[in-house]
C-alpha cells in the first residue's frame, strides 16, 4: 500500500533540496549513527533515509547495498506522515506492507522501527530507521536512545545548511571592495549611501547573514569583579 503524501509536501521537498545532502558521498560521522543504531537495537540493517520525490535515498546505511529504493516501496514513506516513531512488528501480518516486494523479496524485512528526523521548521525529511528479518519489538530505553540518535543525526543535516549559509556570506563579505569606513568610537559602519548602520545590520543587509551574541571569556572576566563588589557596596549604604 502506497503511503499517501504529506499535506506540505511541496515545502518538504523545497527544505530538503536547500539542505543540498542528496546524492551526496558517505561521511563517517553518518555512518557512525546508523551503526550504533543497529547495535542499540540489536539487528541487522540501519538506515539514515531522505524521502525525496519518487525515490528514498540513504545517506548511509548498515547491510543495505542499494543506496535507493522507490517511494512507492518505502517504509519511511509513512514513517515521514507523523512525528512519533513508526513501528511495524510484523510486516507480514500488516496488510499495508504484506506484498511489499522488500518483504516478499530482498532484503526481507519483517521488523521496521522509523524515527522522523524532523527540521526546525517542522518538516520531516526522512529517518533514522533499523529493520531485521524477523519479528520483534523494541524496549523503552531502545525508542529513547533511538530518538537522540534522529536529533543527532538531524543537528548534522542542519549543520550543513548553517554551514553553507555562513561560506555563502562570507564569499559576499570578500567581494565587498576597499576599506569599510567604521566609527573608532560606536564601530557603526557607513555604508555606499552615507548612512551609518551597526555591525549586525550593516552585514544583514550586505550578505543576509545574522548574527547571535554571547560574552566572551575576557569580557566576563573583566565584567565578573564587578558583580562581585556589587553586594559589599550595598552593605556600606547608609540611610539618609
Amino acid at each position: 500500500m502506497n503511503a499517501p503524501t504529506p499535506n506540505n509536501e511541496n515545502e518538504r521537498l523545497a527544505a530538503l533540496k536547500e539542505y543540498q545532502i542528496l546524492d551526496t558521498e558517505a561521511e563517517q560521522t553518518y555512518d557512525d549513527i546508523t551503526a550504533l543504531a543497529a547495535h542499540i537495537c540489536d539487528v541487522p540493517m540501519a538506515m539514515i533515509s531522505l524521502v525525496a520525490g519518487a525515490r528514498q535515498w540513504f545517506k548511509a546505511r548498515v547491510a543495505m547495498e542499494r543506496r535507493e529504493t522507490p517511494r512507492e516501496v518505502a517504509f519511511c514513506a509513512h514513517a515521514i506522515l507523523q512525528r512519533e516513531p513508526f513501528i511495524v512488528p510484523d510486516a507480514k501480518k500488516d496488510r499495508r506492507f504484506s506484498d511489499n516486494v522488500l518483504v516478499t523479496s530482498e532484503p526481507h524485512v519483517r521488523f521496521y522501527a522509523g524515527f522522523p528526523l524532523i527540521d526546525s521548521e517542522g518538516l520531516a525529511l526522512g529517518t533514522l530507521c533499523v529493520k531485521d528479518r524477523k519479528p520483534r519489538r523494541l524496549s523503552p530505553k531502545q525508542k529513547q536512545a533511538m530518538q537522540l540518535l534522529a536529533r543527532q543525526a538531524m543537528a548534522l543535516i542542519e549543520s550543513r545548511r548553517v554551514s553553507k549559509h555562513l561560506a555563502d556570506a562570507l564569499d559576499q563579505v570578500k567581494t565587498l571592495q576597499g576599506l569599510l569606513p567604521i566609527c573608532a568610537w560606536c564601530k557603526r559602519i557607513r555604508d555606499d549611501e552615507g548612512y551609518w548602520d551597526q555591525v549586525e545590520a550593516y552585514f544583514h543587509k550586505s550578505t543576509g547573514v545574522d548574527f547571535t551574541h554571547g560574552i566572551c571569556p575576557e569580557c566576563l572576566e573583566k565584567m565578573r569583579p564587578q558583580k562581585e563588589s556589587a553586594p559589599h557596596q550595598r552593605l556600606q549604604r547608609r540611610p539618609v
